[in-house]
């Protein structure tokens, strides 16, 4: 009997409940369509993955696919294998203009173009868009209707009027609006209003080798922050960045409008139906002084190695169509809120009447189907989210102003940029601790085994 052909795909898990039972299932619907092969899923750390998969590089195991939160999008280009070999594939190149594999139809060329653009470099889609998510407003229609605003905010001085009309109101909300202290609202400021924060295209036409976080988009949308929270209409829960205490302040009715991710759709959907009242969800709102750009993406991708045995890349490459299908897609997107990330998908959707039944889940979609936004792509990218985290919450508690504060954040900025790419490329690209999702200042995040796990490895 002829041994089956193993595919090891390394996904991260987001601890969703069923998150891996969802990806074990398309294991096995794939081995039943191929019995060729098995599919062998591993799941790993959100915070860890970068690190776990470096680590086993250097260890000599490669997985046949990996998934990197979008952050780690140089990351990936920058991996390579002990011998100095570039570690993953072009997925456009591996494809080679085929429309199926292994019989399963190819639908990375309809995946929606924002996300699409993220992955591409060099005119090429390097790895599979897996998730994706962009920024929303949310907003708690009993308490804006009360208040006179009959319609969602769109732009940046729409927030504030309707900040200002529920603070006008007796007994409305303590605050008009709250939001995350994280670097995904700022990366979405400075897109949607045209800016980067890097140089060489955003870190799409070349590595990224100068940072700017002062430039005028930047210190507009700081400014705003400030002037909301200086006028009493921002809600600061005073922790980076609070993602759980801004939604369960807007759960509670405490605010009228909260910044978050699509991703939290169906969450907050929930919430508002067990606090009892009513839900809009809208765009992610820009500076009506400038041209409005597009929105930013989020999510992660998977990639594929290279120098695969001819069966293993096959398989592998078959895997990344069928999973990403559009049924399967549009499923995965009623479950979890996950943008559906081809047109067939959306179409899909749209023909079984979900978004005329579930309108707030259309406005993601619809929001990335105007321009695209360029959002930036550079080494370290956690870290520097982190300096921009900082130099907002000292503007907030009122230790710098705005101008102050992130000119010394550029500077601490370019110093870990600079740091990176002096390690780049390499196993594990600018060092161990560029390889992460989000920063912490607890060195608990980690467990002491991941992190001497780590750096044996990396010393090796």
């Amino acid at each position: 009997m002829q041994s089956k052909t193993v595919l090891d795909v390394w996904v991260v898990d987001l601890t969703f409940p069923g998150y891996m039972d969802w990806w074990a299932a398309r294991a096995a619907e794939f081995e039943e369509r191929h019995p060729e092969y098995t599919v062998a899923i591993t799941a790993l750390g959100f915070f860890t993955a970068p690190r776990e998969i470096a680590a086993a590089v250097a260890d000599g195991r490669v997985p046949a696919v990996a998934e990197y939160y979008f952050y780690l999008n140089q990351v990936a280009r920058d991996m390579r294998t002990p011998d100095g070999a570039p570690l993953y594939a072009s997925l456009e190149k591996a494809l080679g203009g085929r429309t199926e594999v292994l019989g399963e139809p190819v639908v990375a060329d309809d995946v929606i173009p924002a996300l699409r653009d993220y992955y591409t470099f060099g005119g090429e889609l390097l790895s599979m868009p897996s998730v994706g998510t962009t920024s929303v407003l949310y907003g708690n229609t009993d308490a804006l209707e009360a208040a006179g605003v009959a319609e969602m905010p769109r732009t940046w001085a729409e927030v504030r009027a309707a900040c200002e009309a529920l603070a006008a109101r007796p007994g409305g909300p303590e605050h008009g609006v709250t939001w995350s202290n994280h670097g995904m609202f700022f990366q979405q400021a400075v897109a949607s209003a045209g800016g980067a924060l890097t140089d060489h295209g955003n870190g799409r036409t070349g590595r990224a080798t100068a940072i700017d976080l002062a430039t005028p988009e930047m210190l507009a949308w700081a400014t705003w922050w400030q002037e909301m929270h200086g006028a009493g209409h921002y809600l600061d829960t005073g922790g980076i960045p609070d993602w759980q205490q801004t939604f369960q302040a807007f759960a509670e009715r405490r605010t009228g409008l909260r910044l978050s991710s699509s991703n939290d759709v169906n969450y907050t959907v929930q919430a508002a139906g067990g606090s009892g009242f009513g839900l809009a969800v809208g765009p992610y709102p820009y500076d009506d002084r400038r041209p409005y750009a597009g929105n930013a993406v989020a999510g992660s991708s998977l990639w594929l190695a290279d120098g695969l045995d001819e069966p293993v890349r096959e398989g592998a490459l078959a895997f990344l169509q069928y999973v990403h299908g559009p049924r399967i897609a549009a499923d995965r997107h009623r479950d979890n809120s996950f943008l559906p990330l081809t047109h067939a998908a959306y179409a899909l959707l749209d023909e079984d009447g979900w978004f005329a039944a579930n309108p707030h889940h259309r406005v993601p979609s619809d929001m990335l189907a105007g321009p695209p936004s360029r959002g930036a792509v550079y080494g370290d990218f956690a870290g520097i989210q982190d300096v921009m985290t900082r130099a907002m919450a000292d503007v907030l508690a009122g230790r710098a102003d705005v101008g102050a504060s992130f000119a010394a954040a550029t500077r601490e900025a370019q110093r870990l940029l600079d740091a990176y790419n002096a390690g780049a490329p390499g196993v594990f690209p600018g060092g161990a601790e560029t390889l992460r999702v989000e920063f912490f200042t607890d060195a608990k995040a980690y467990s002491g085994a991941d992190m001497d796990d780590v750096a044996r490895a990396e010393r090796r």
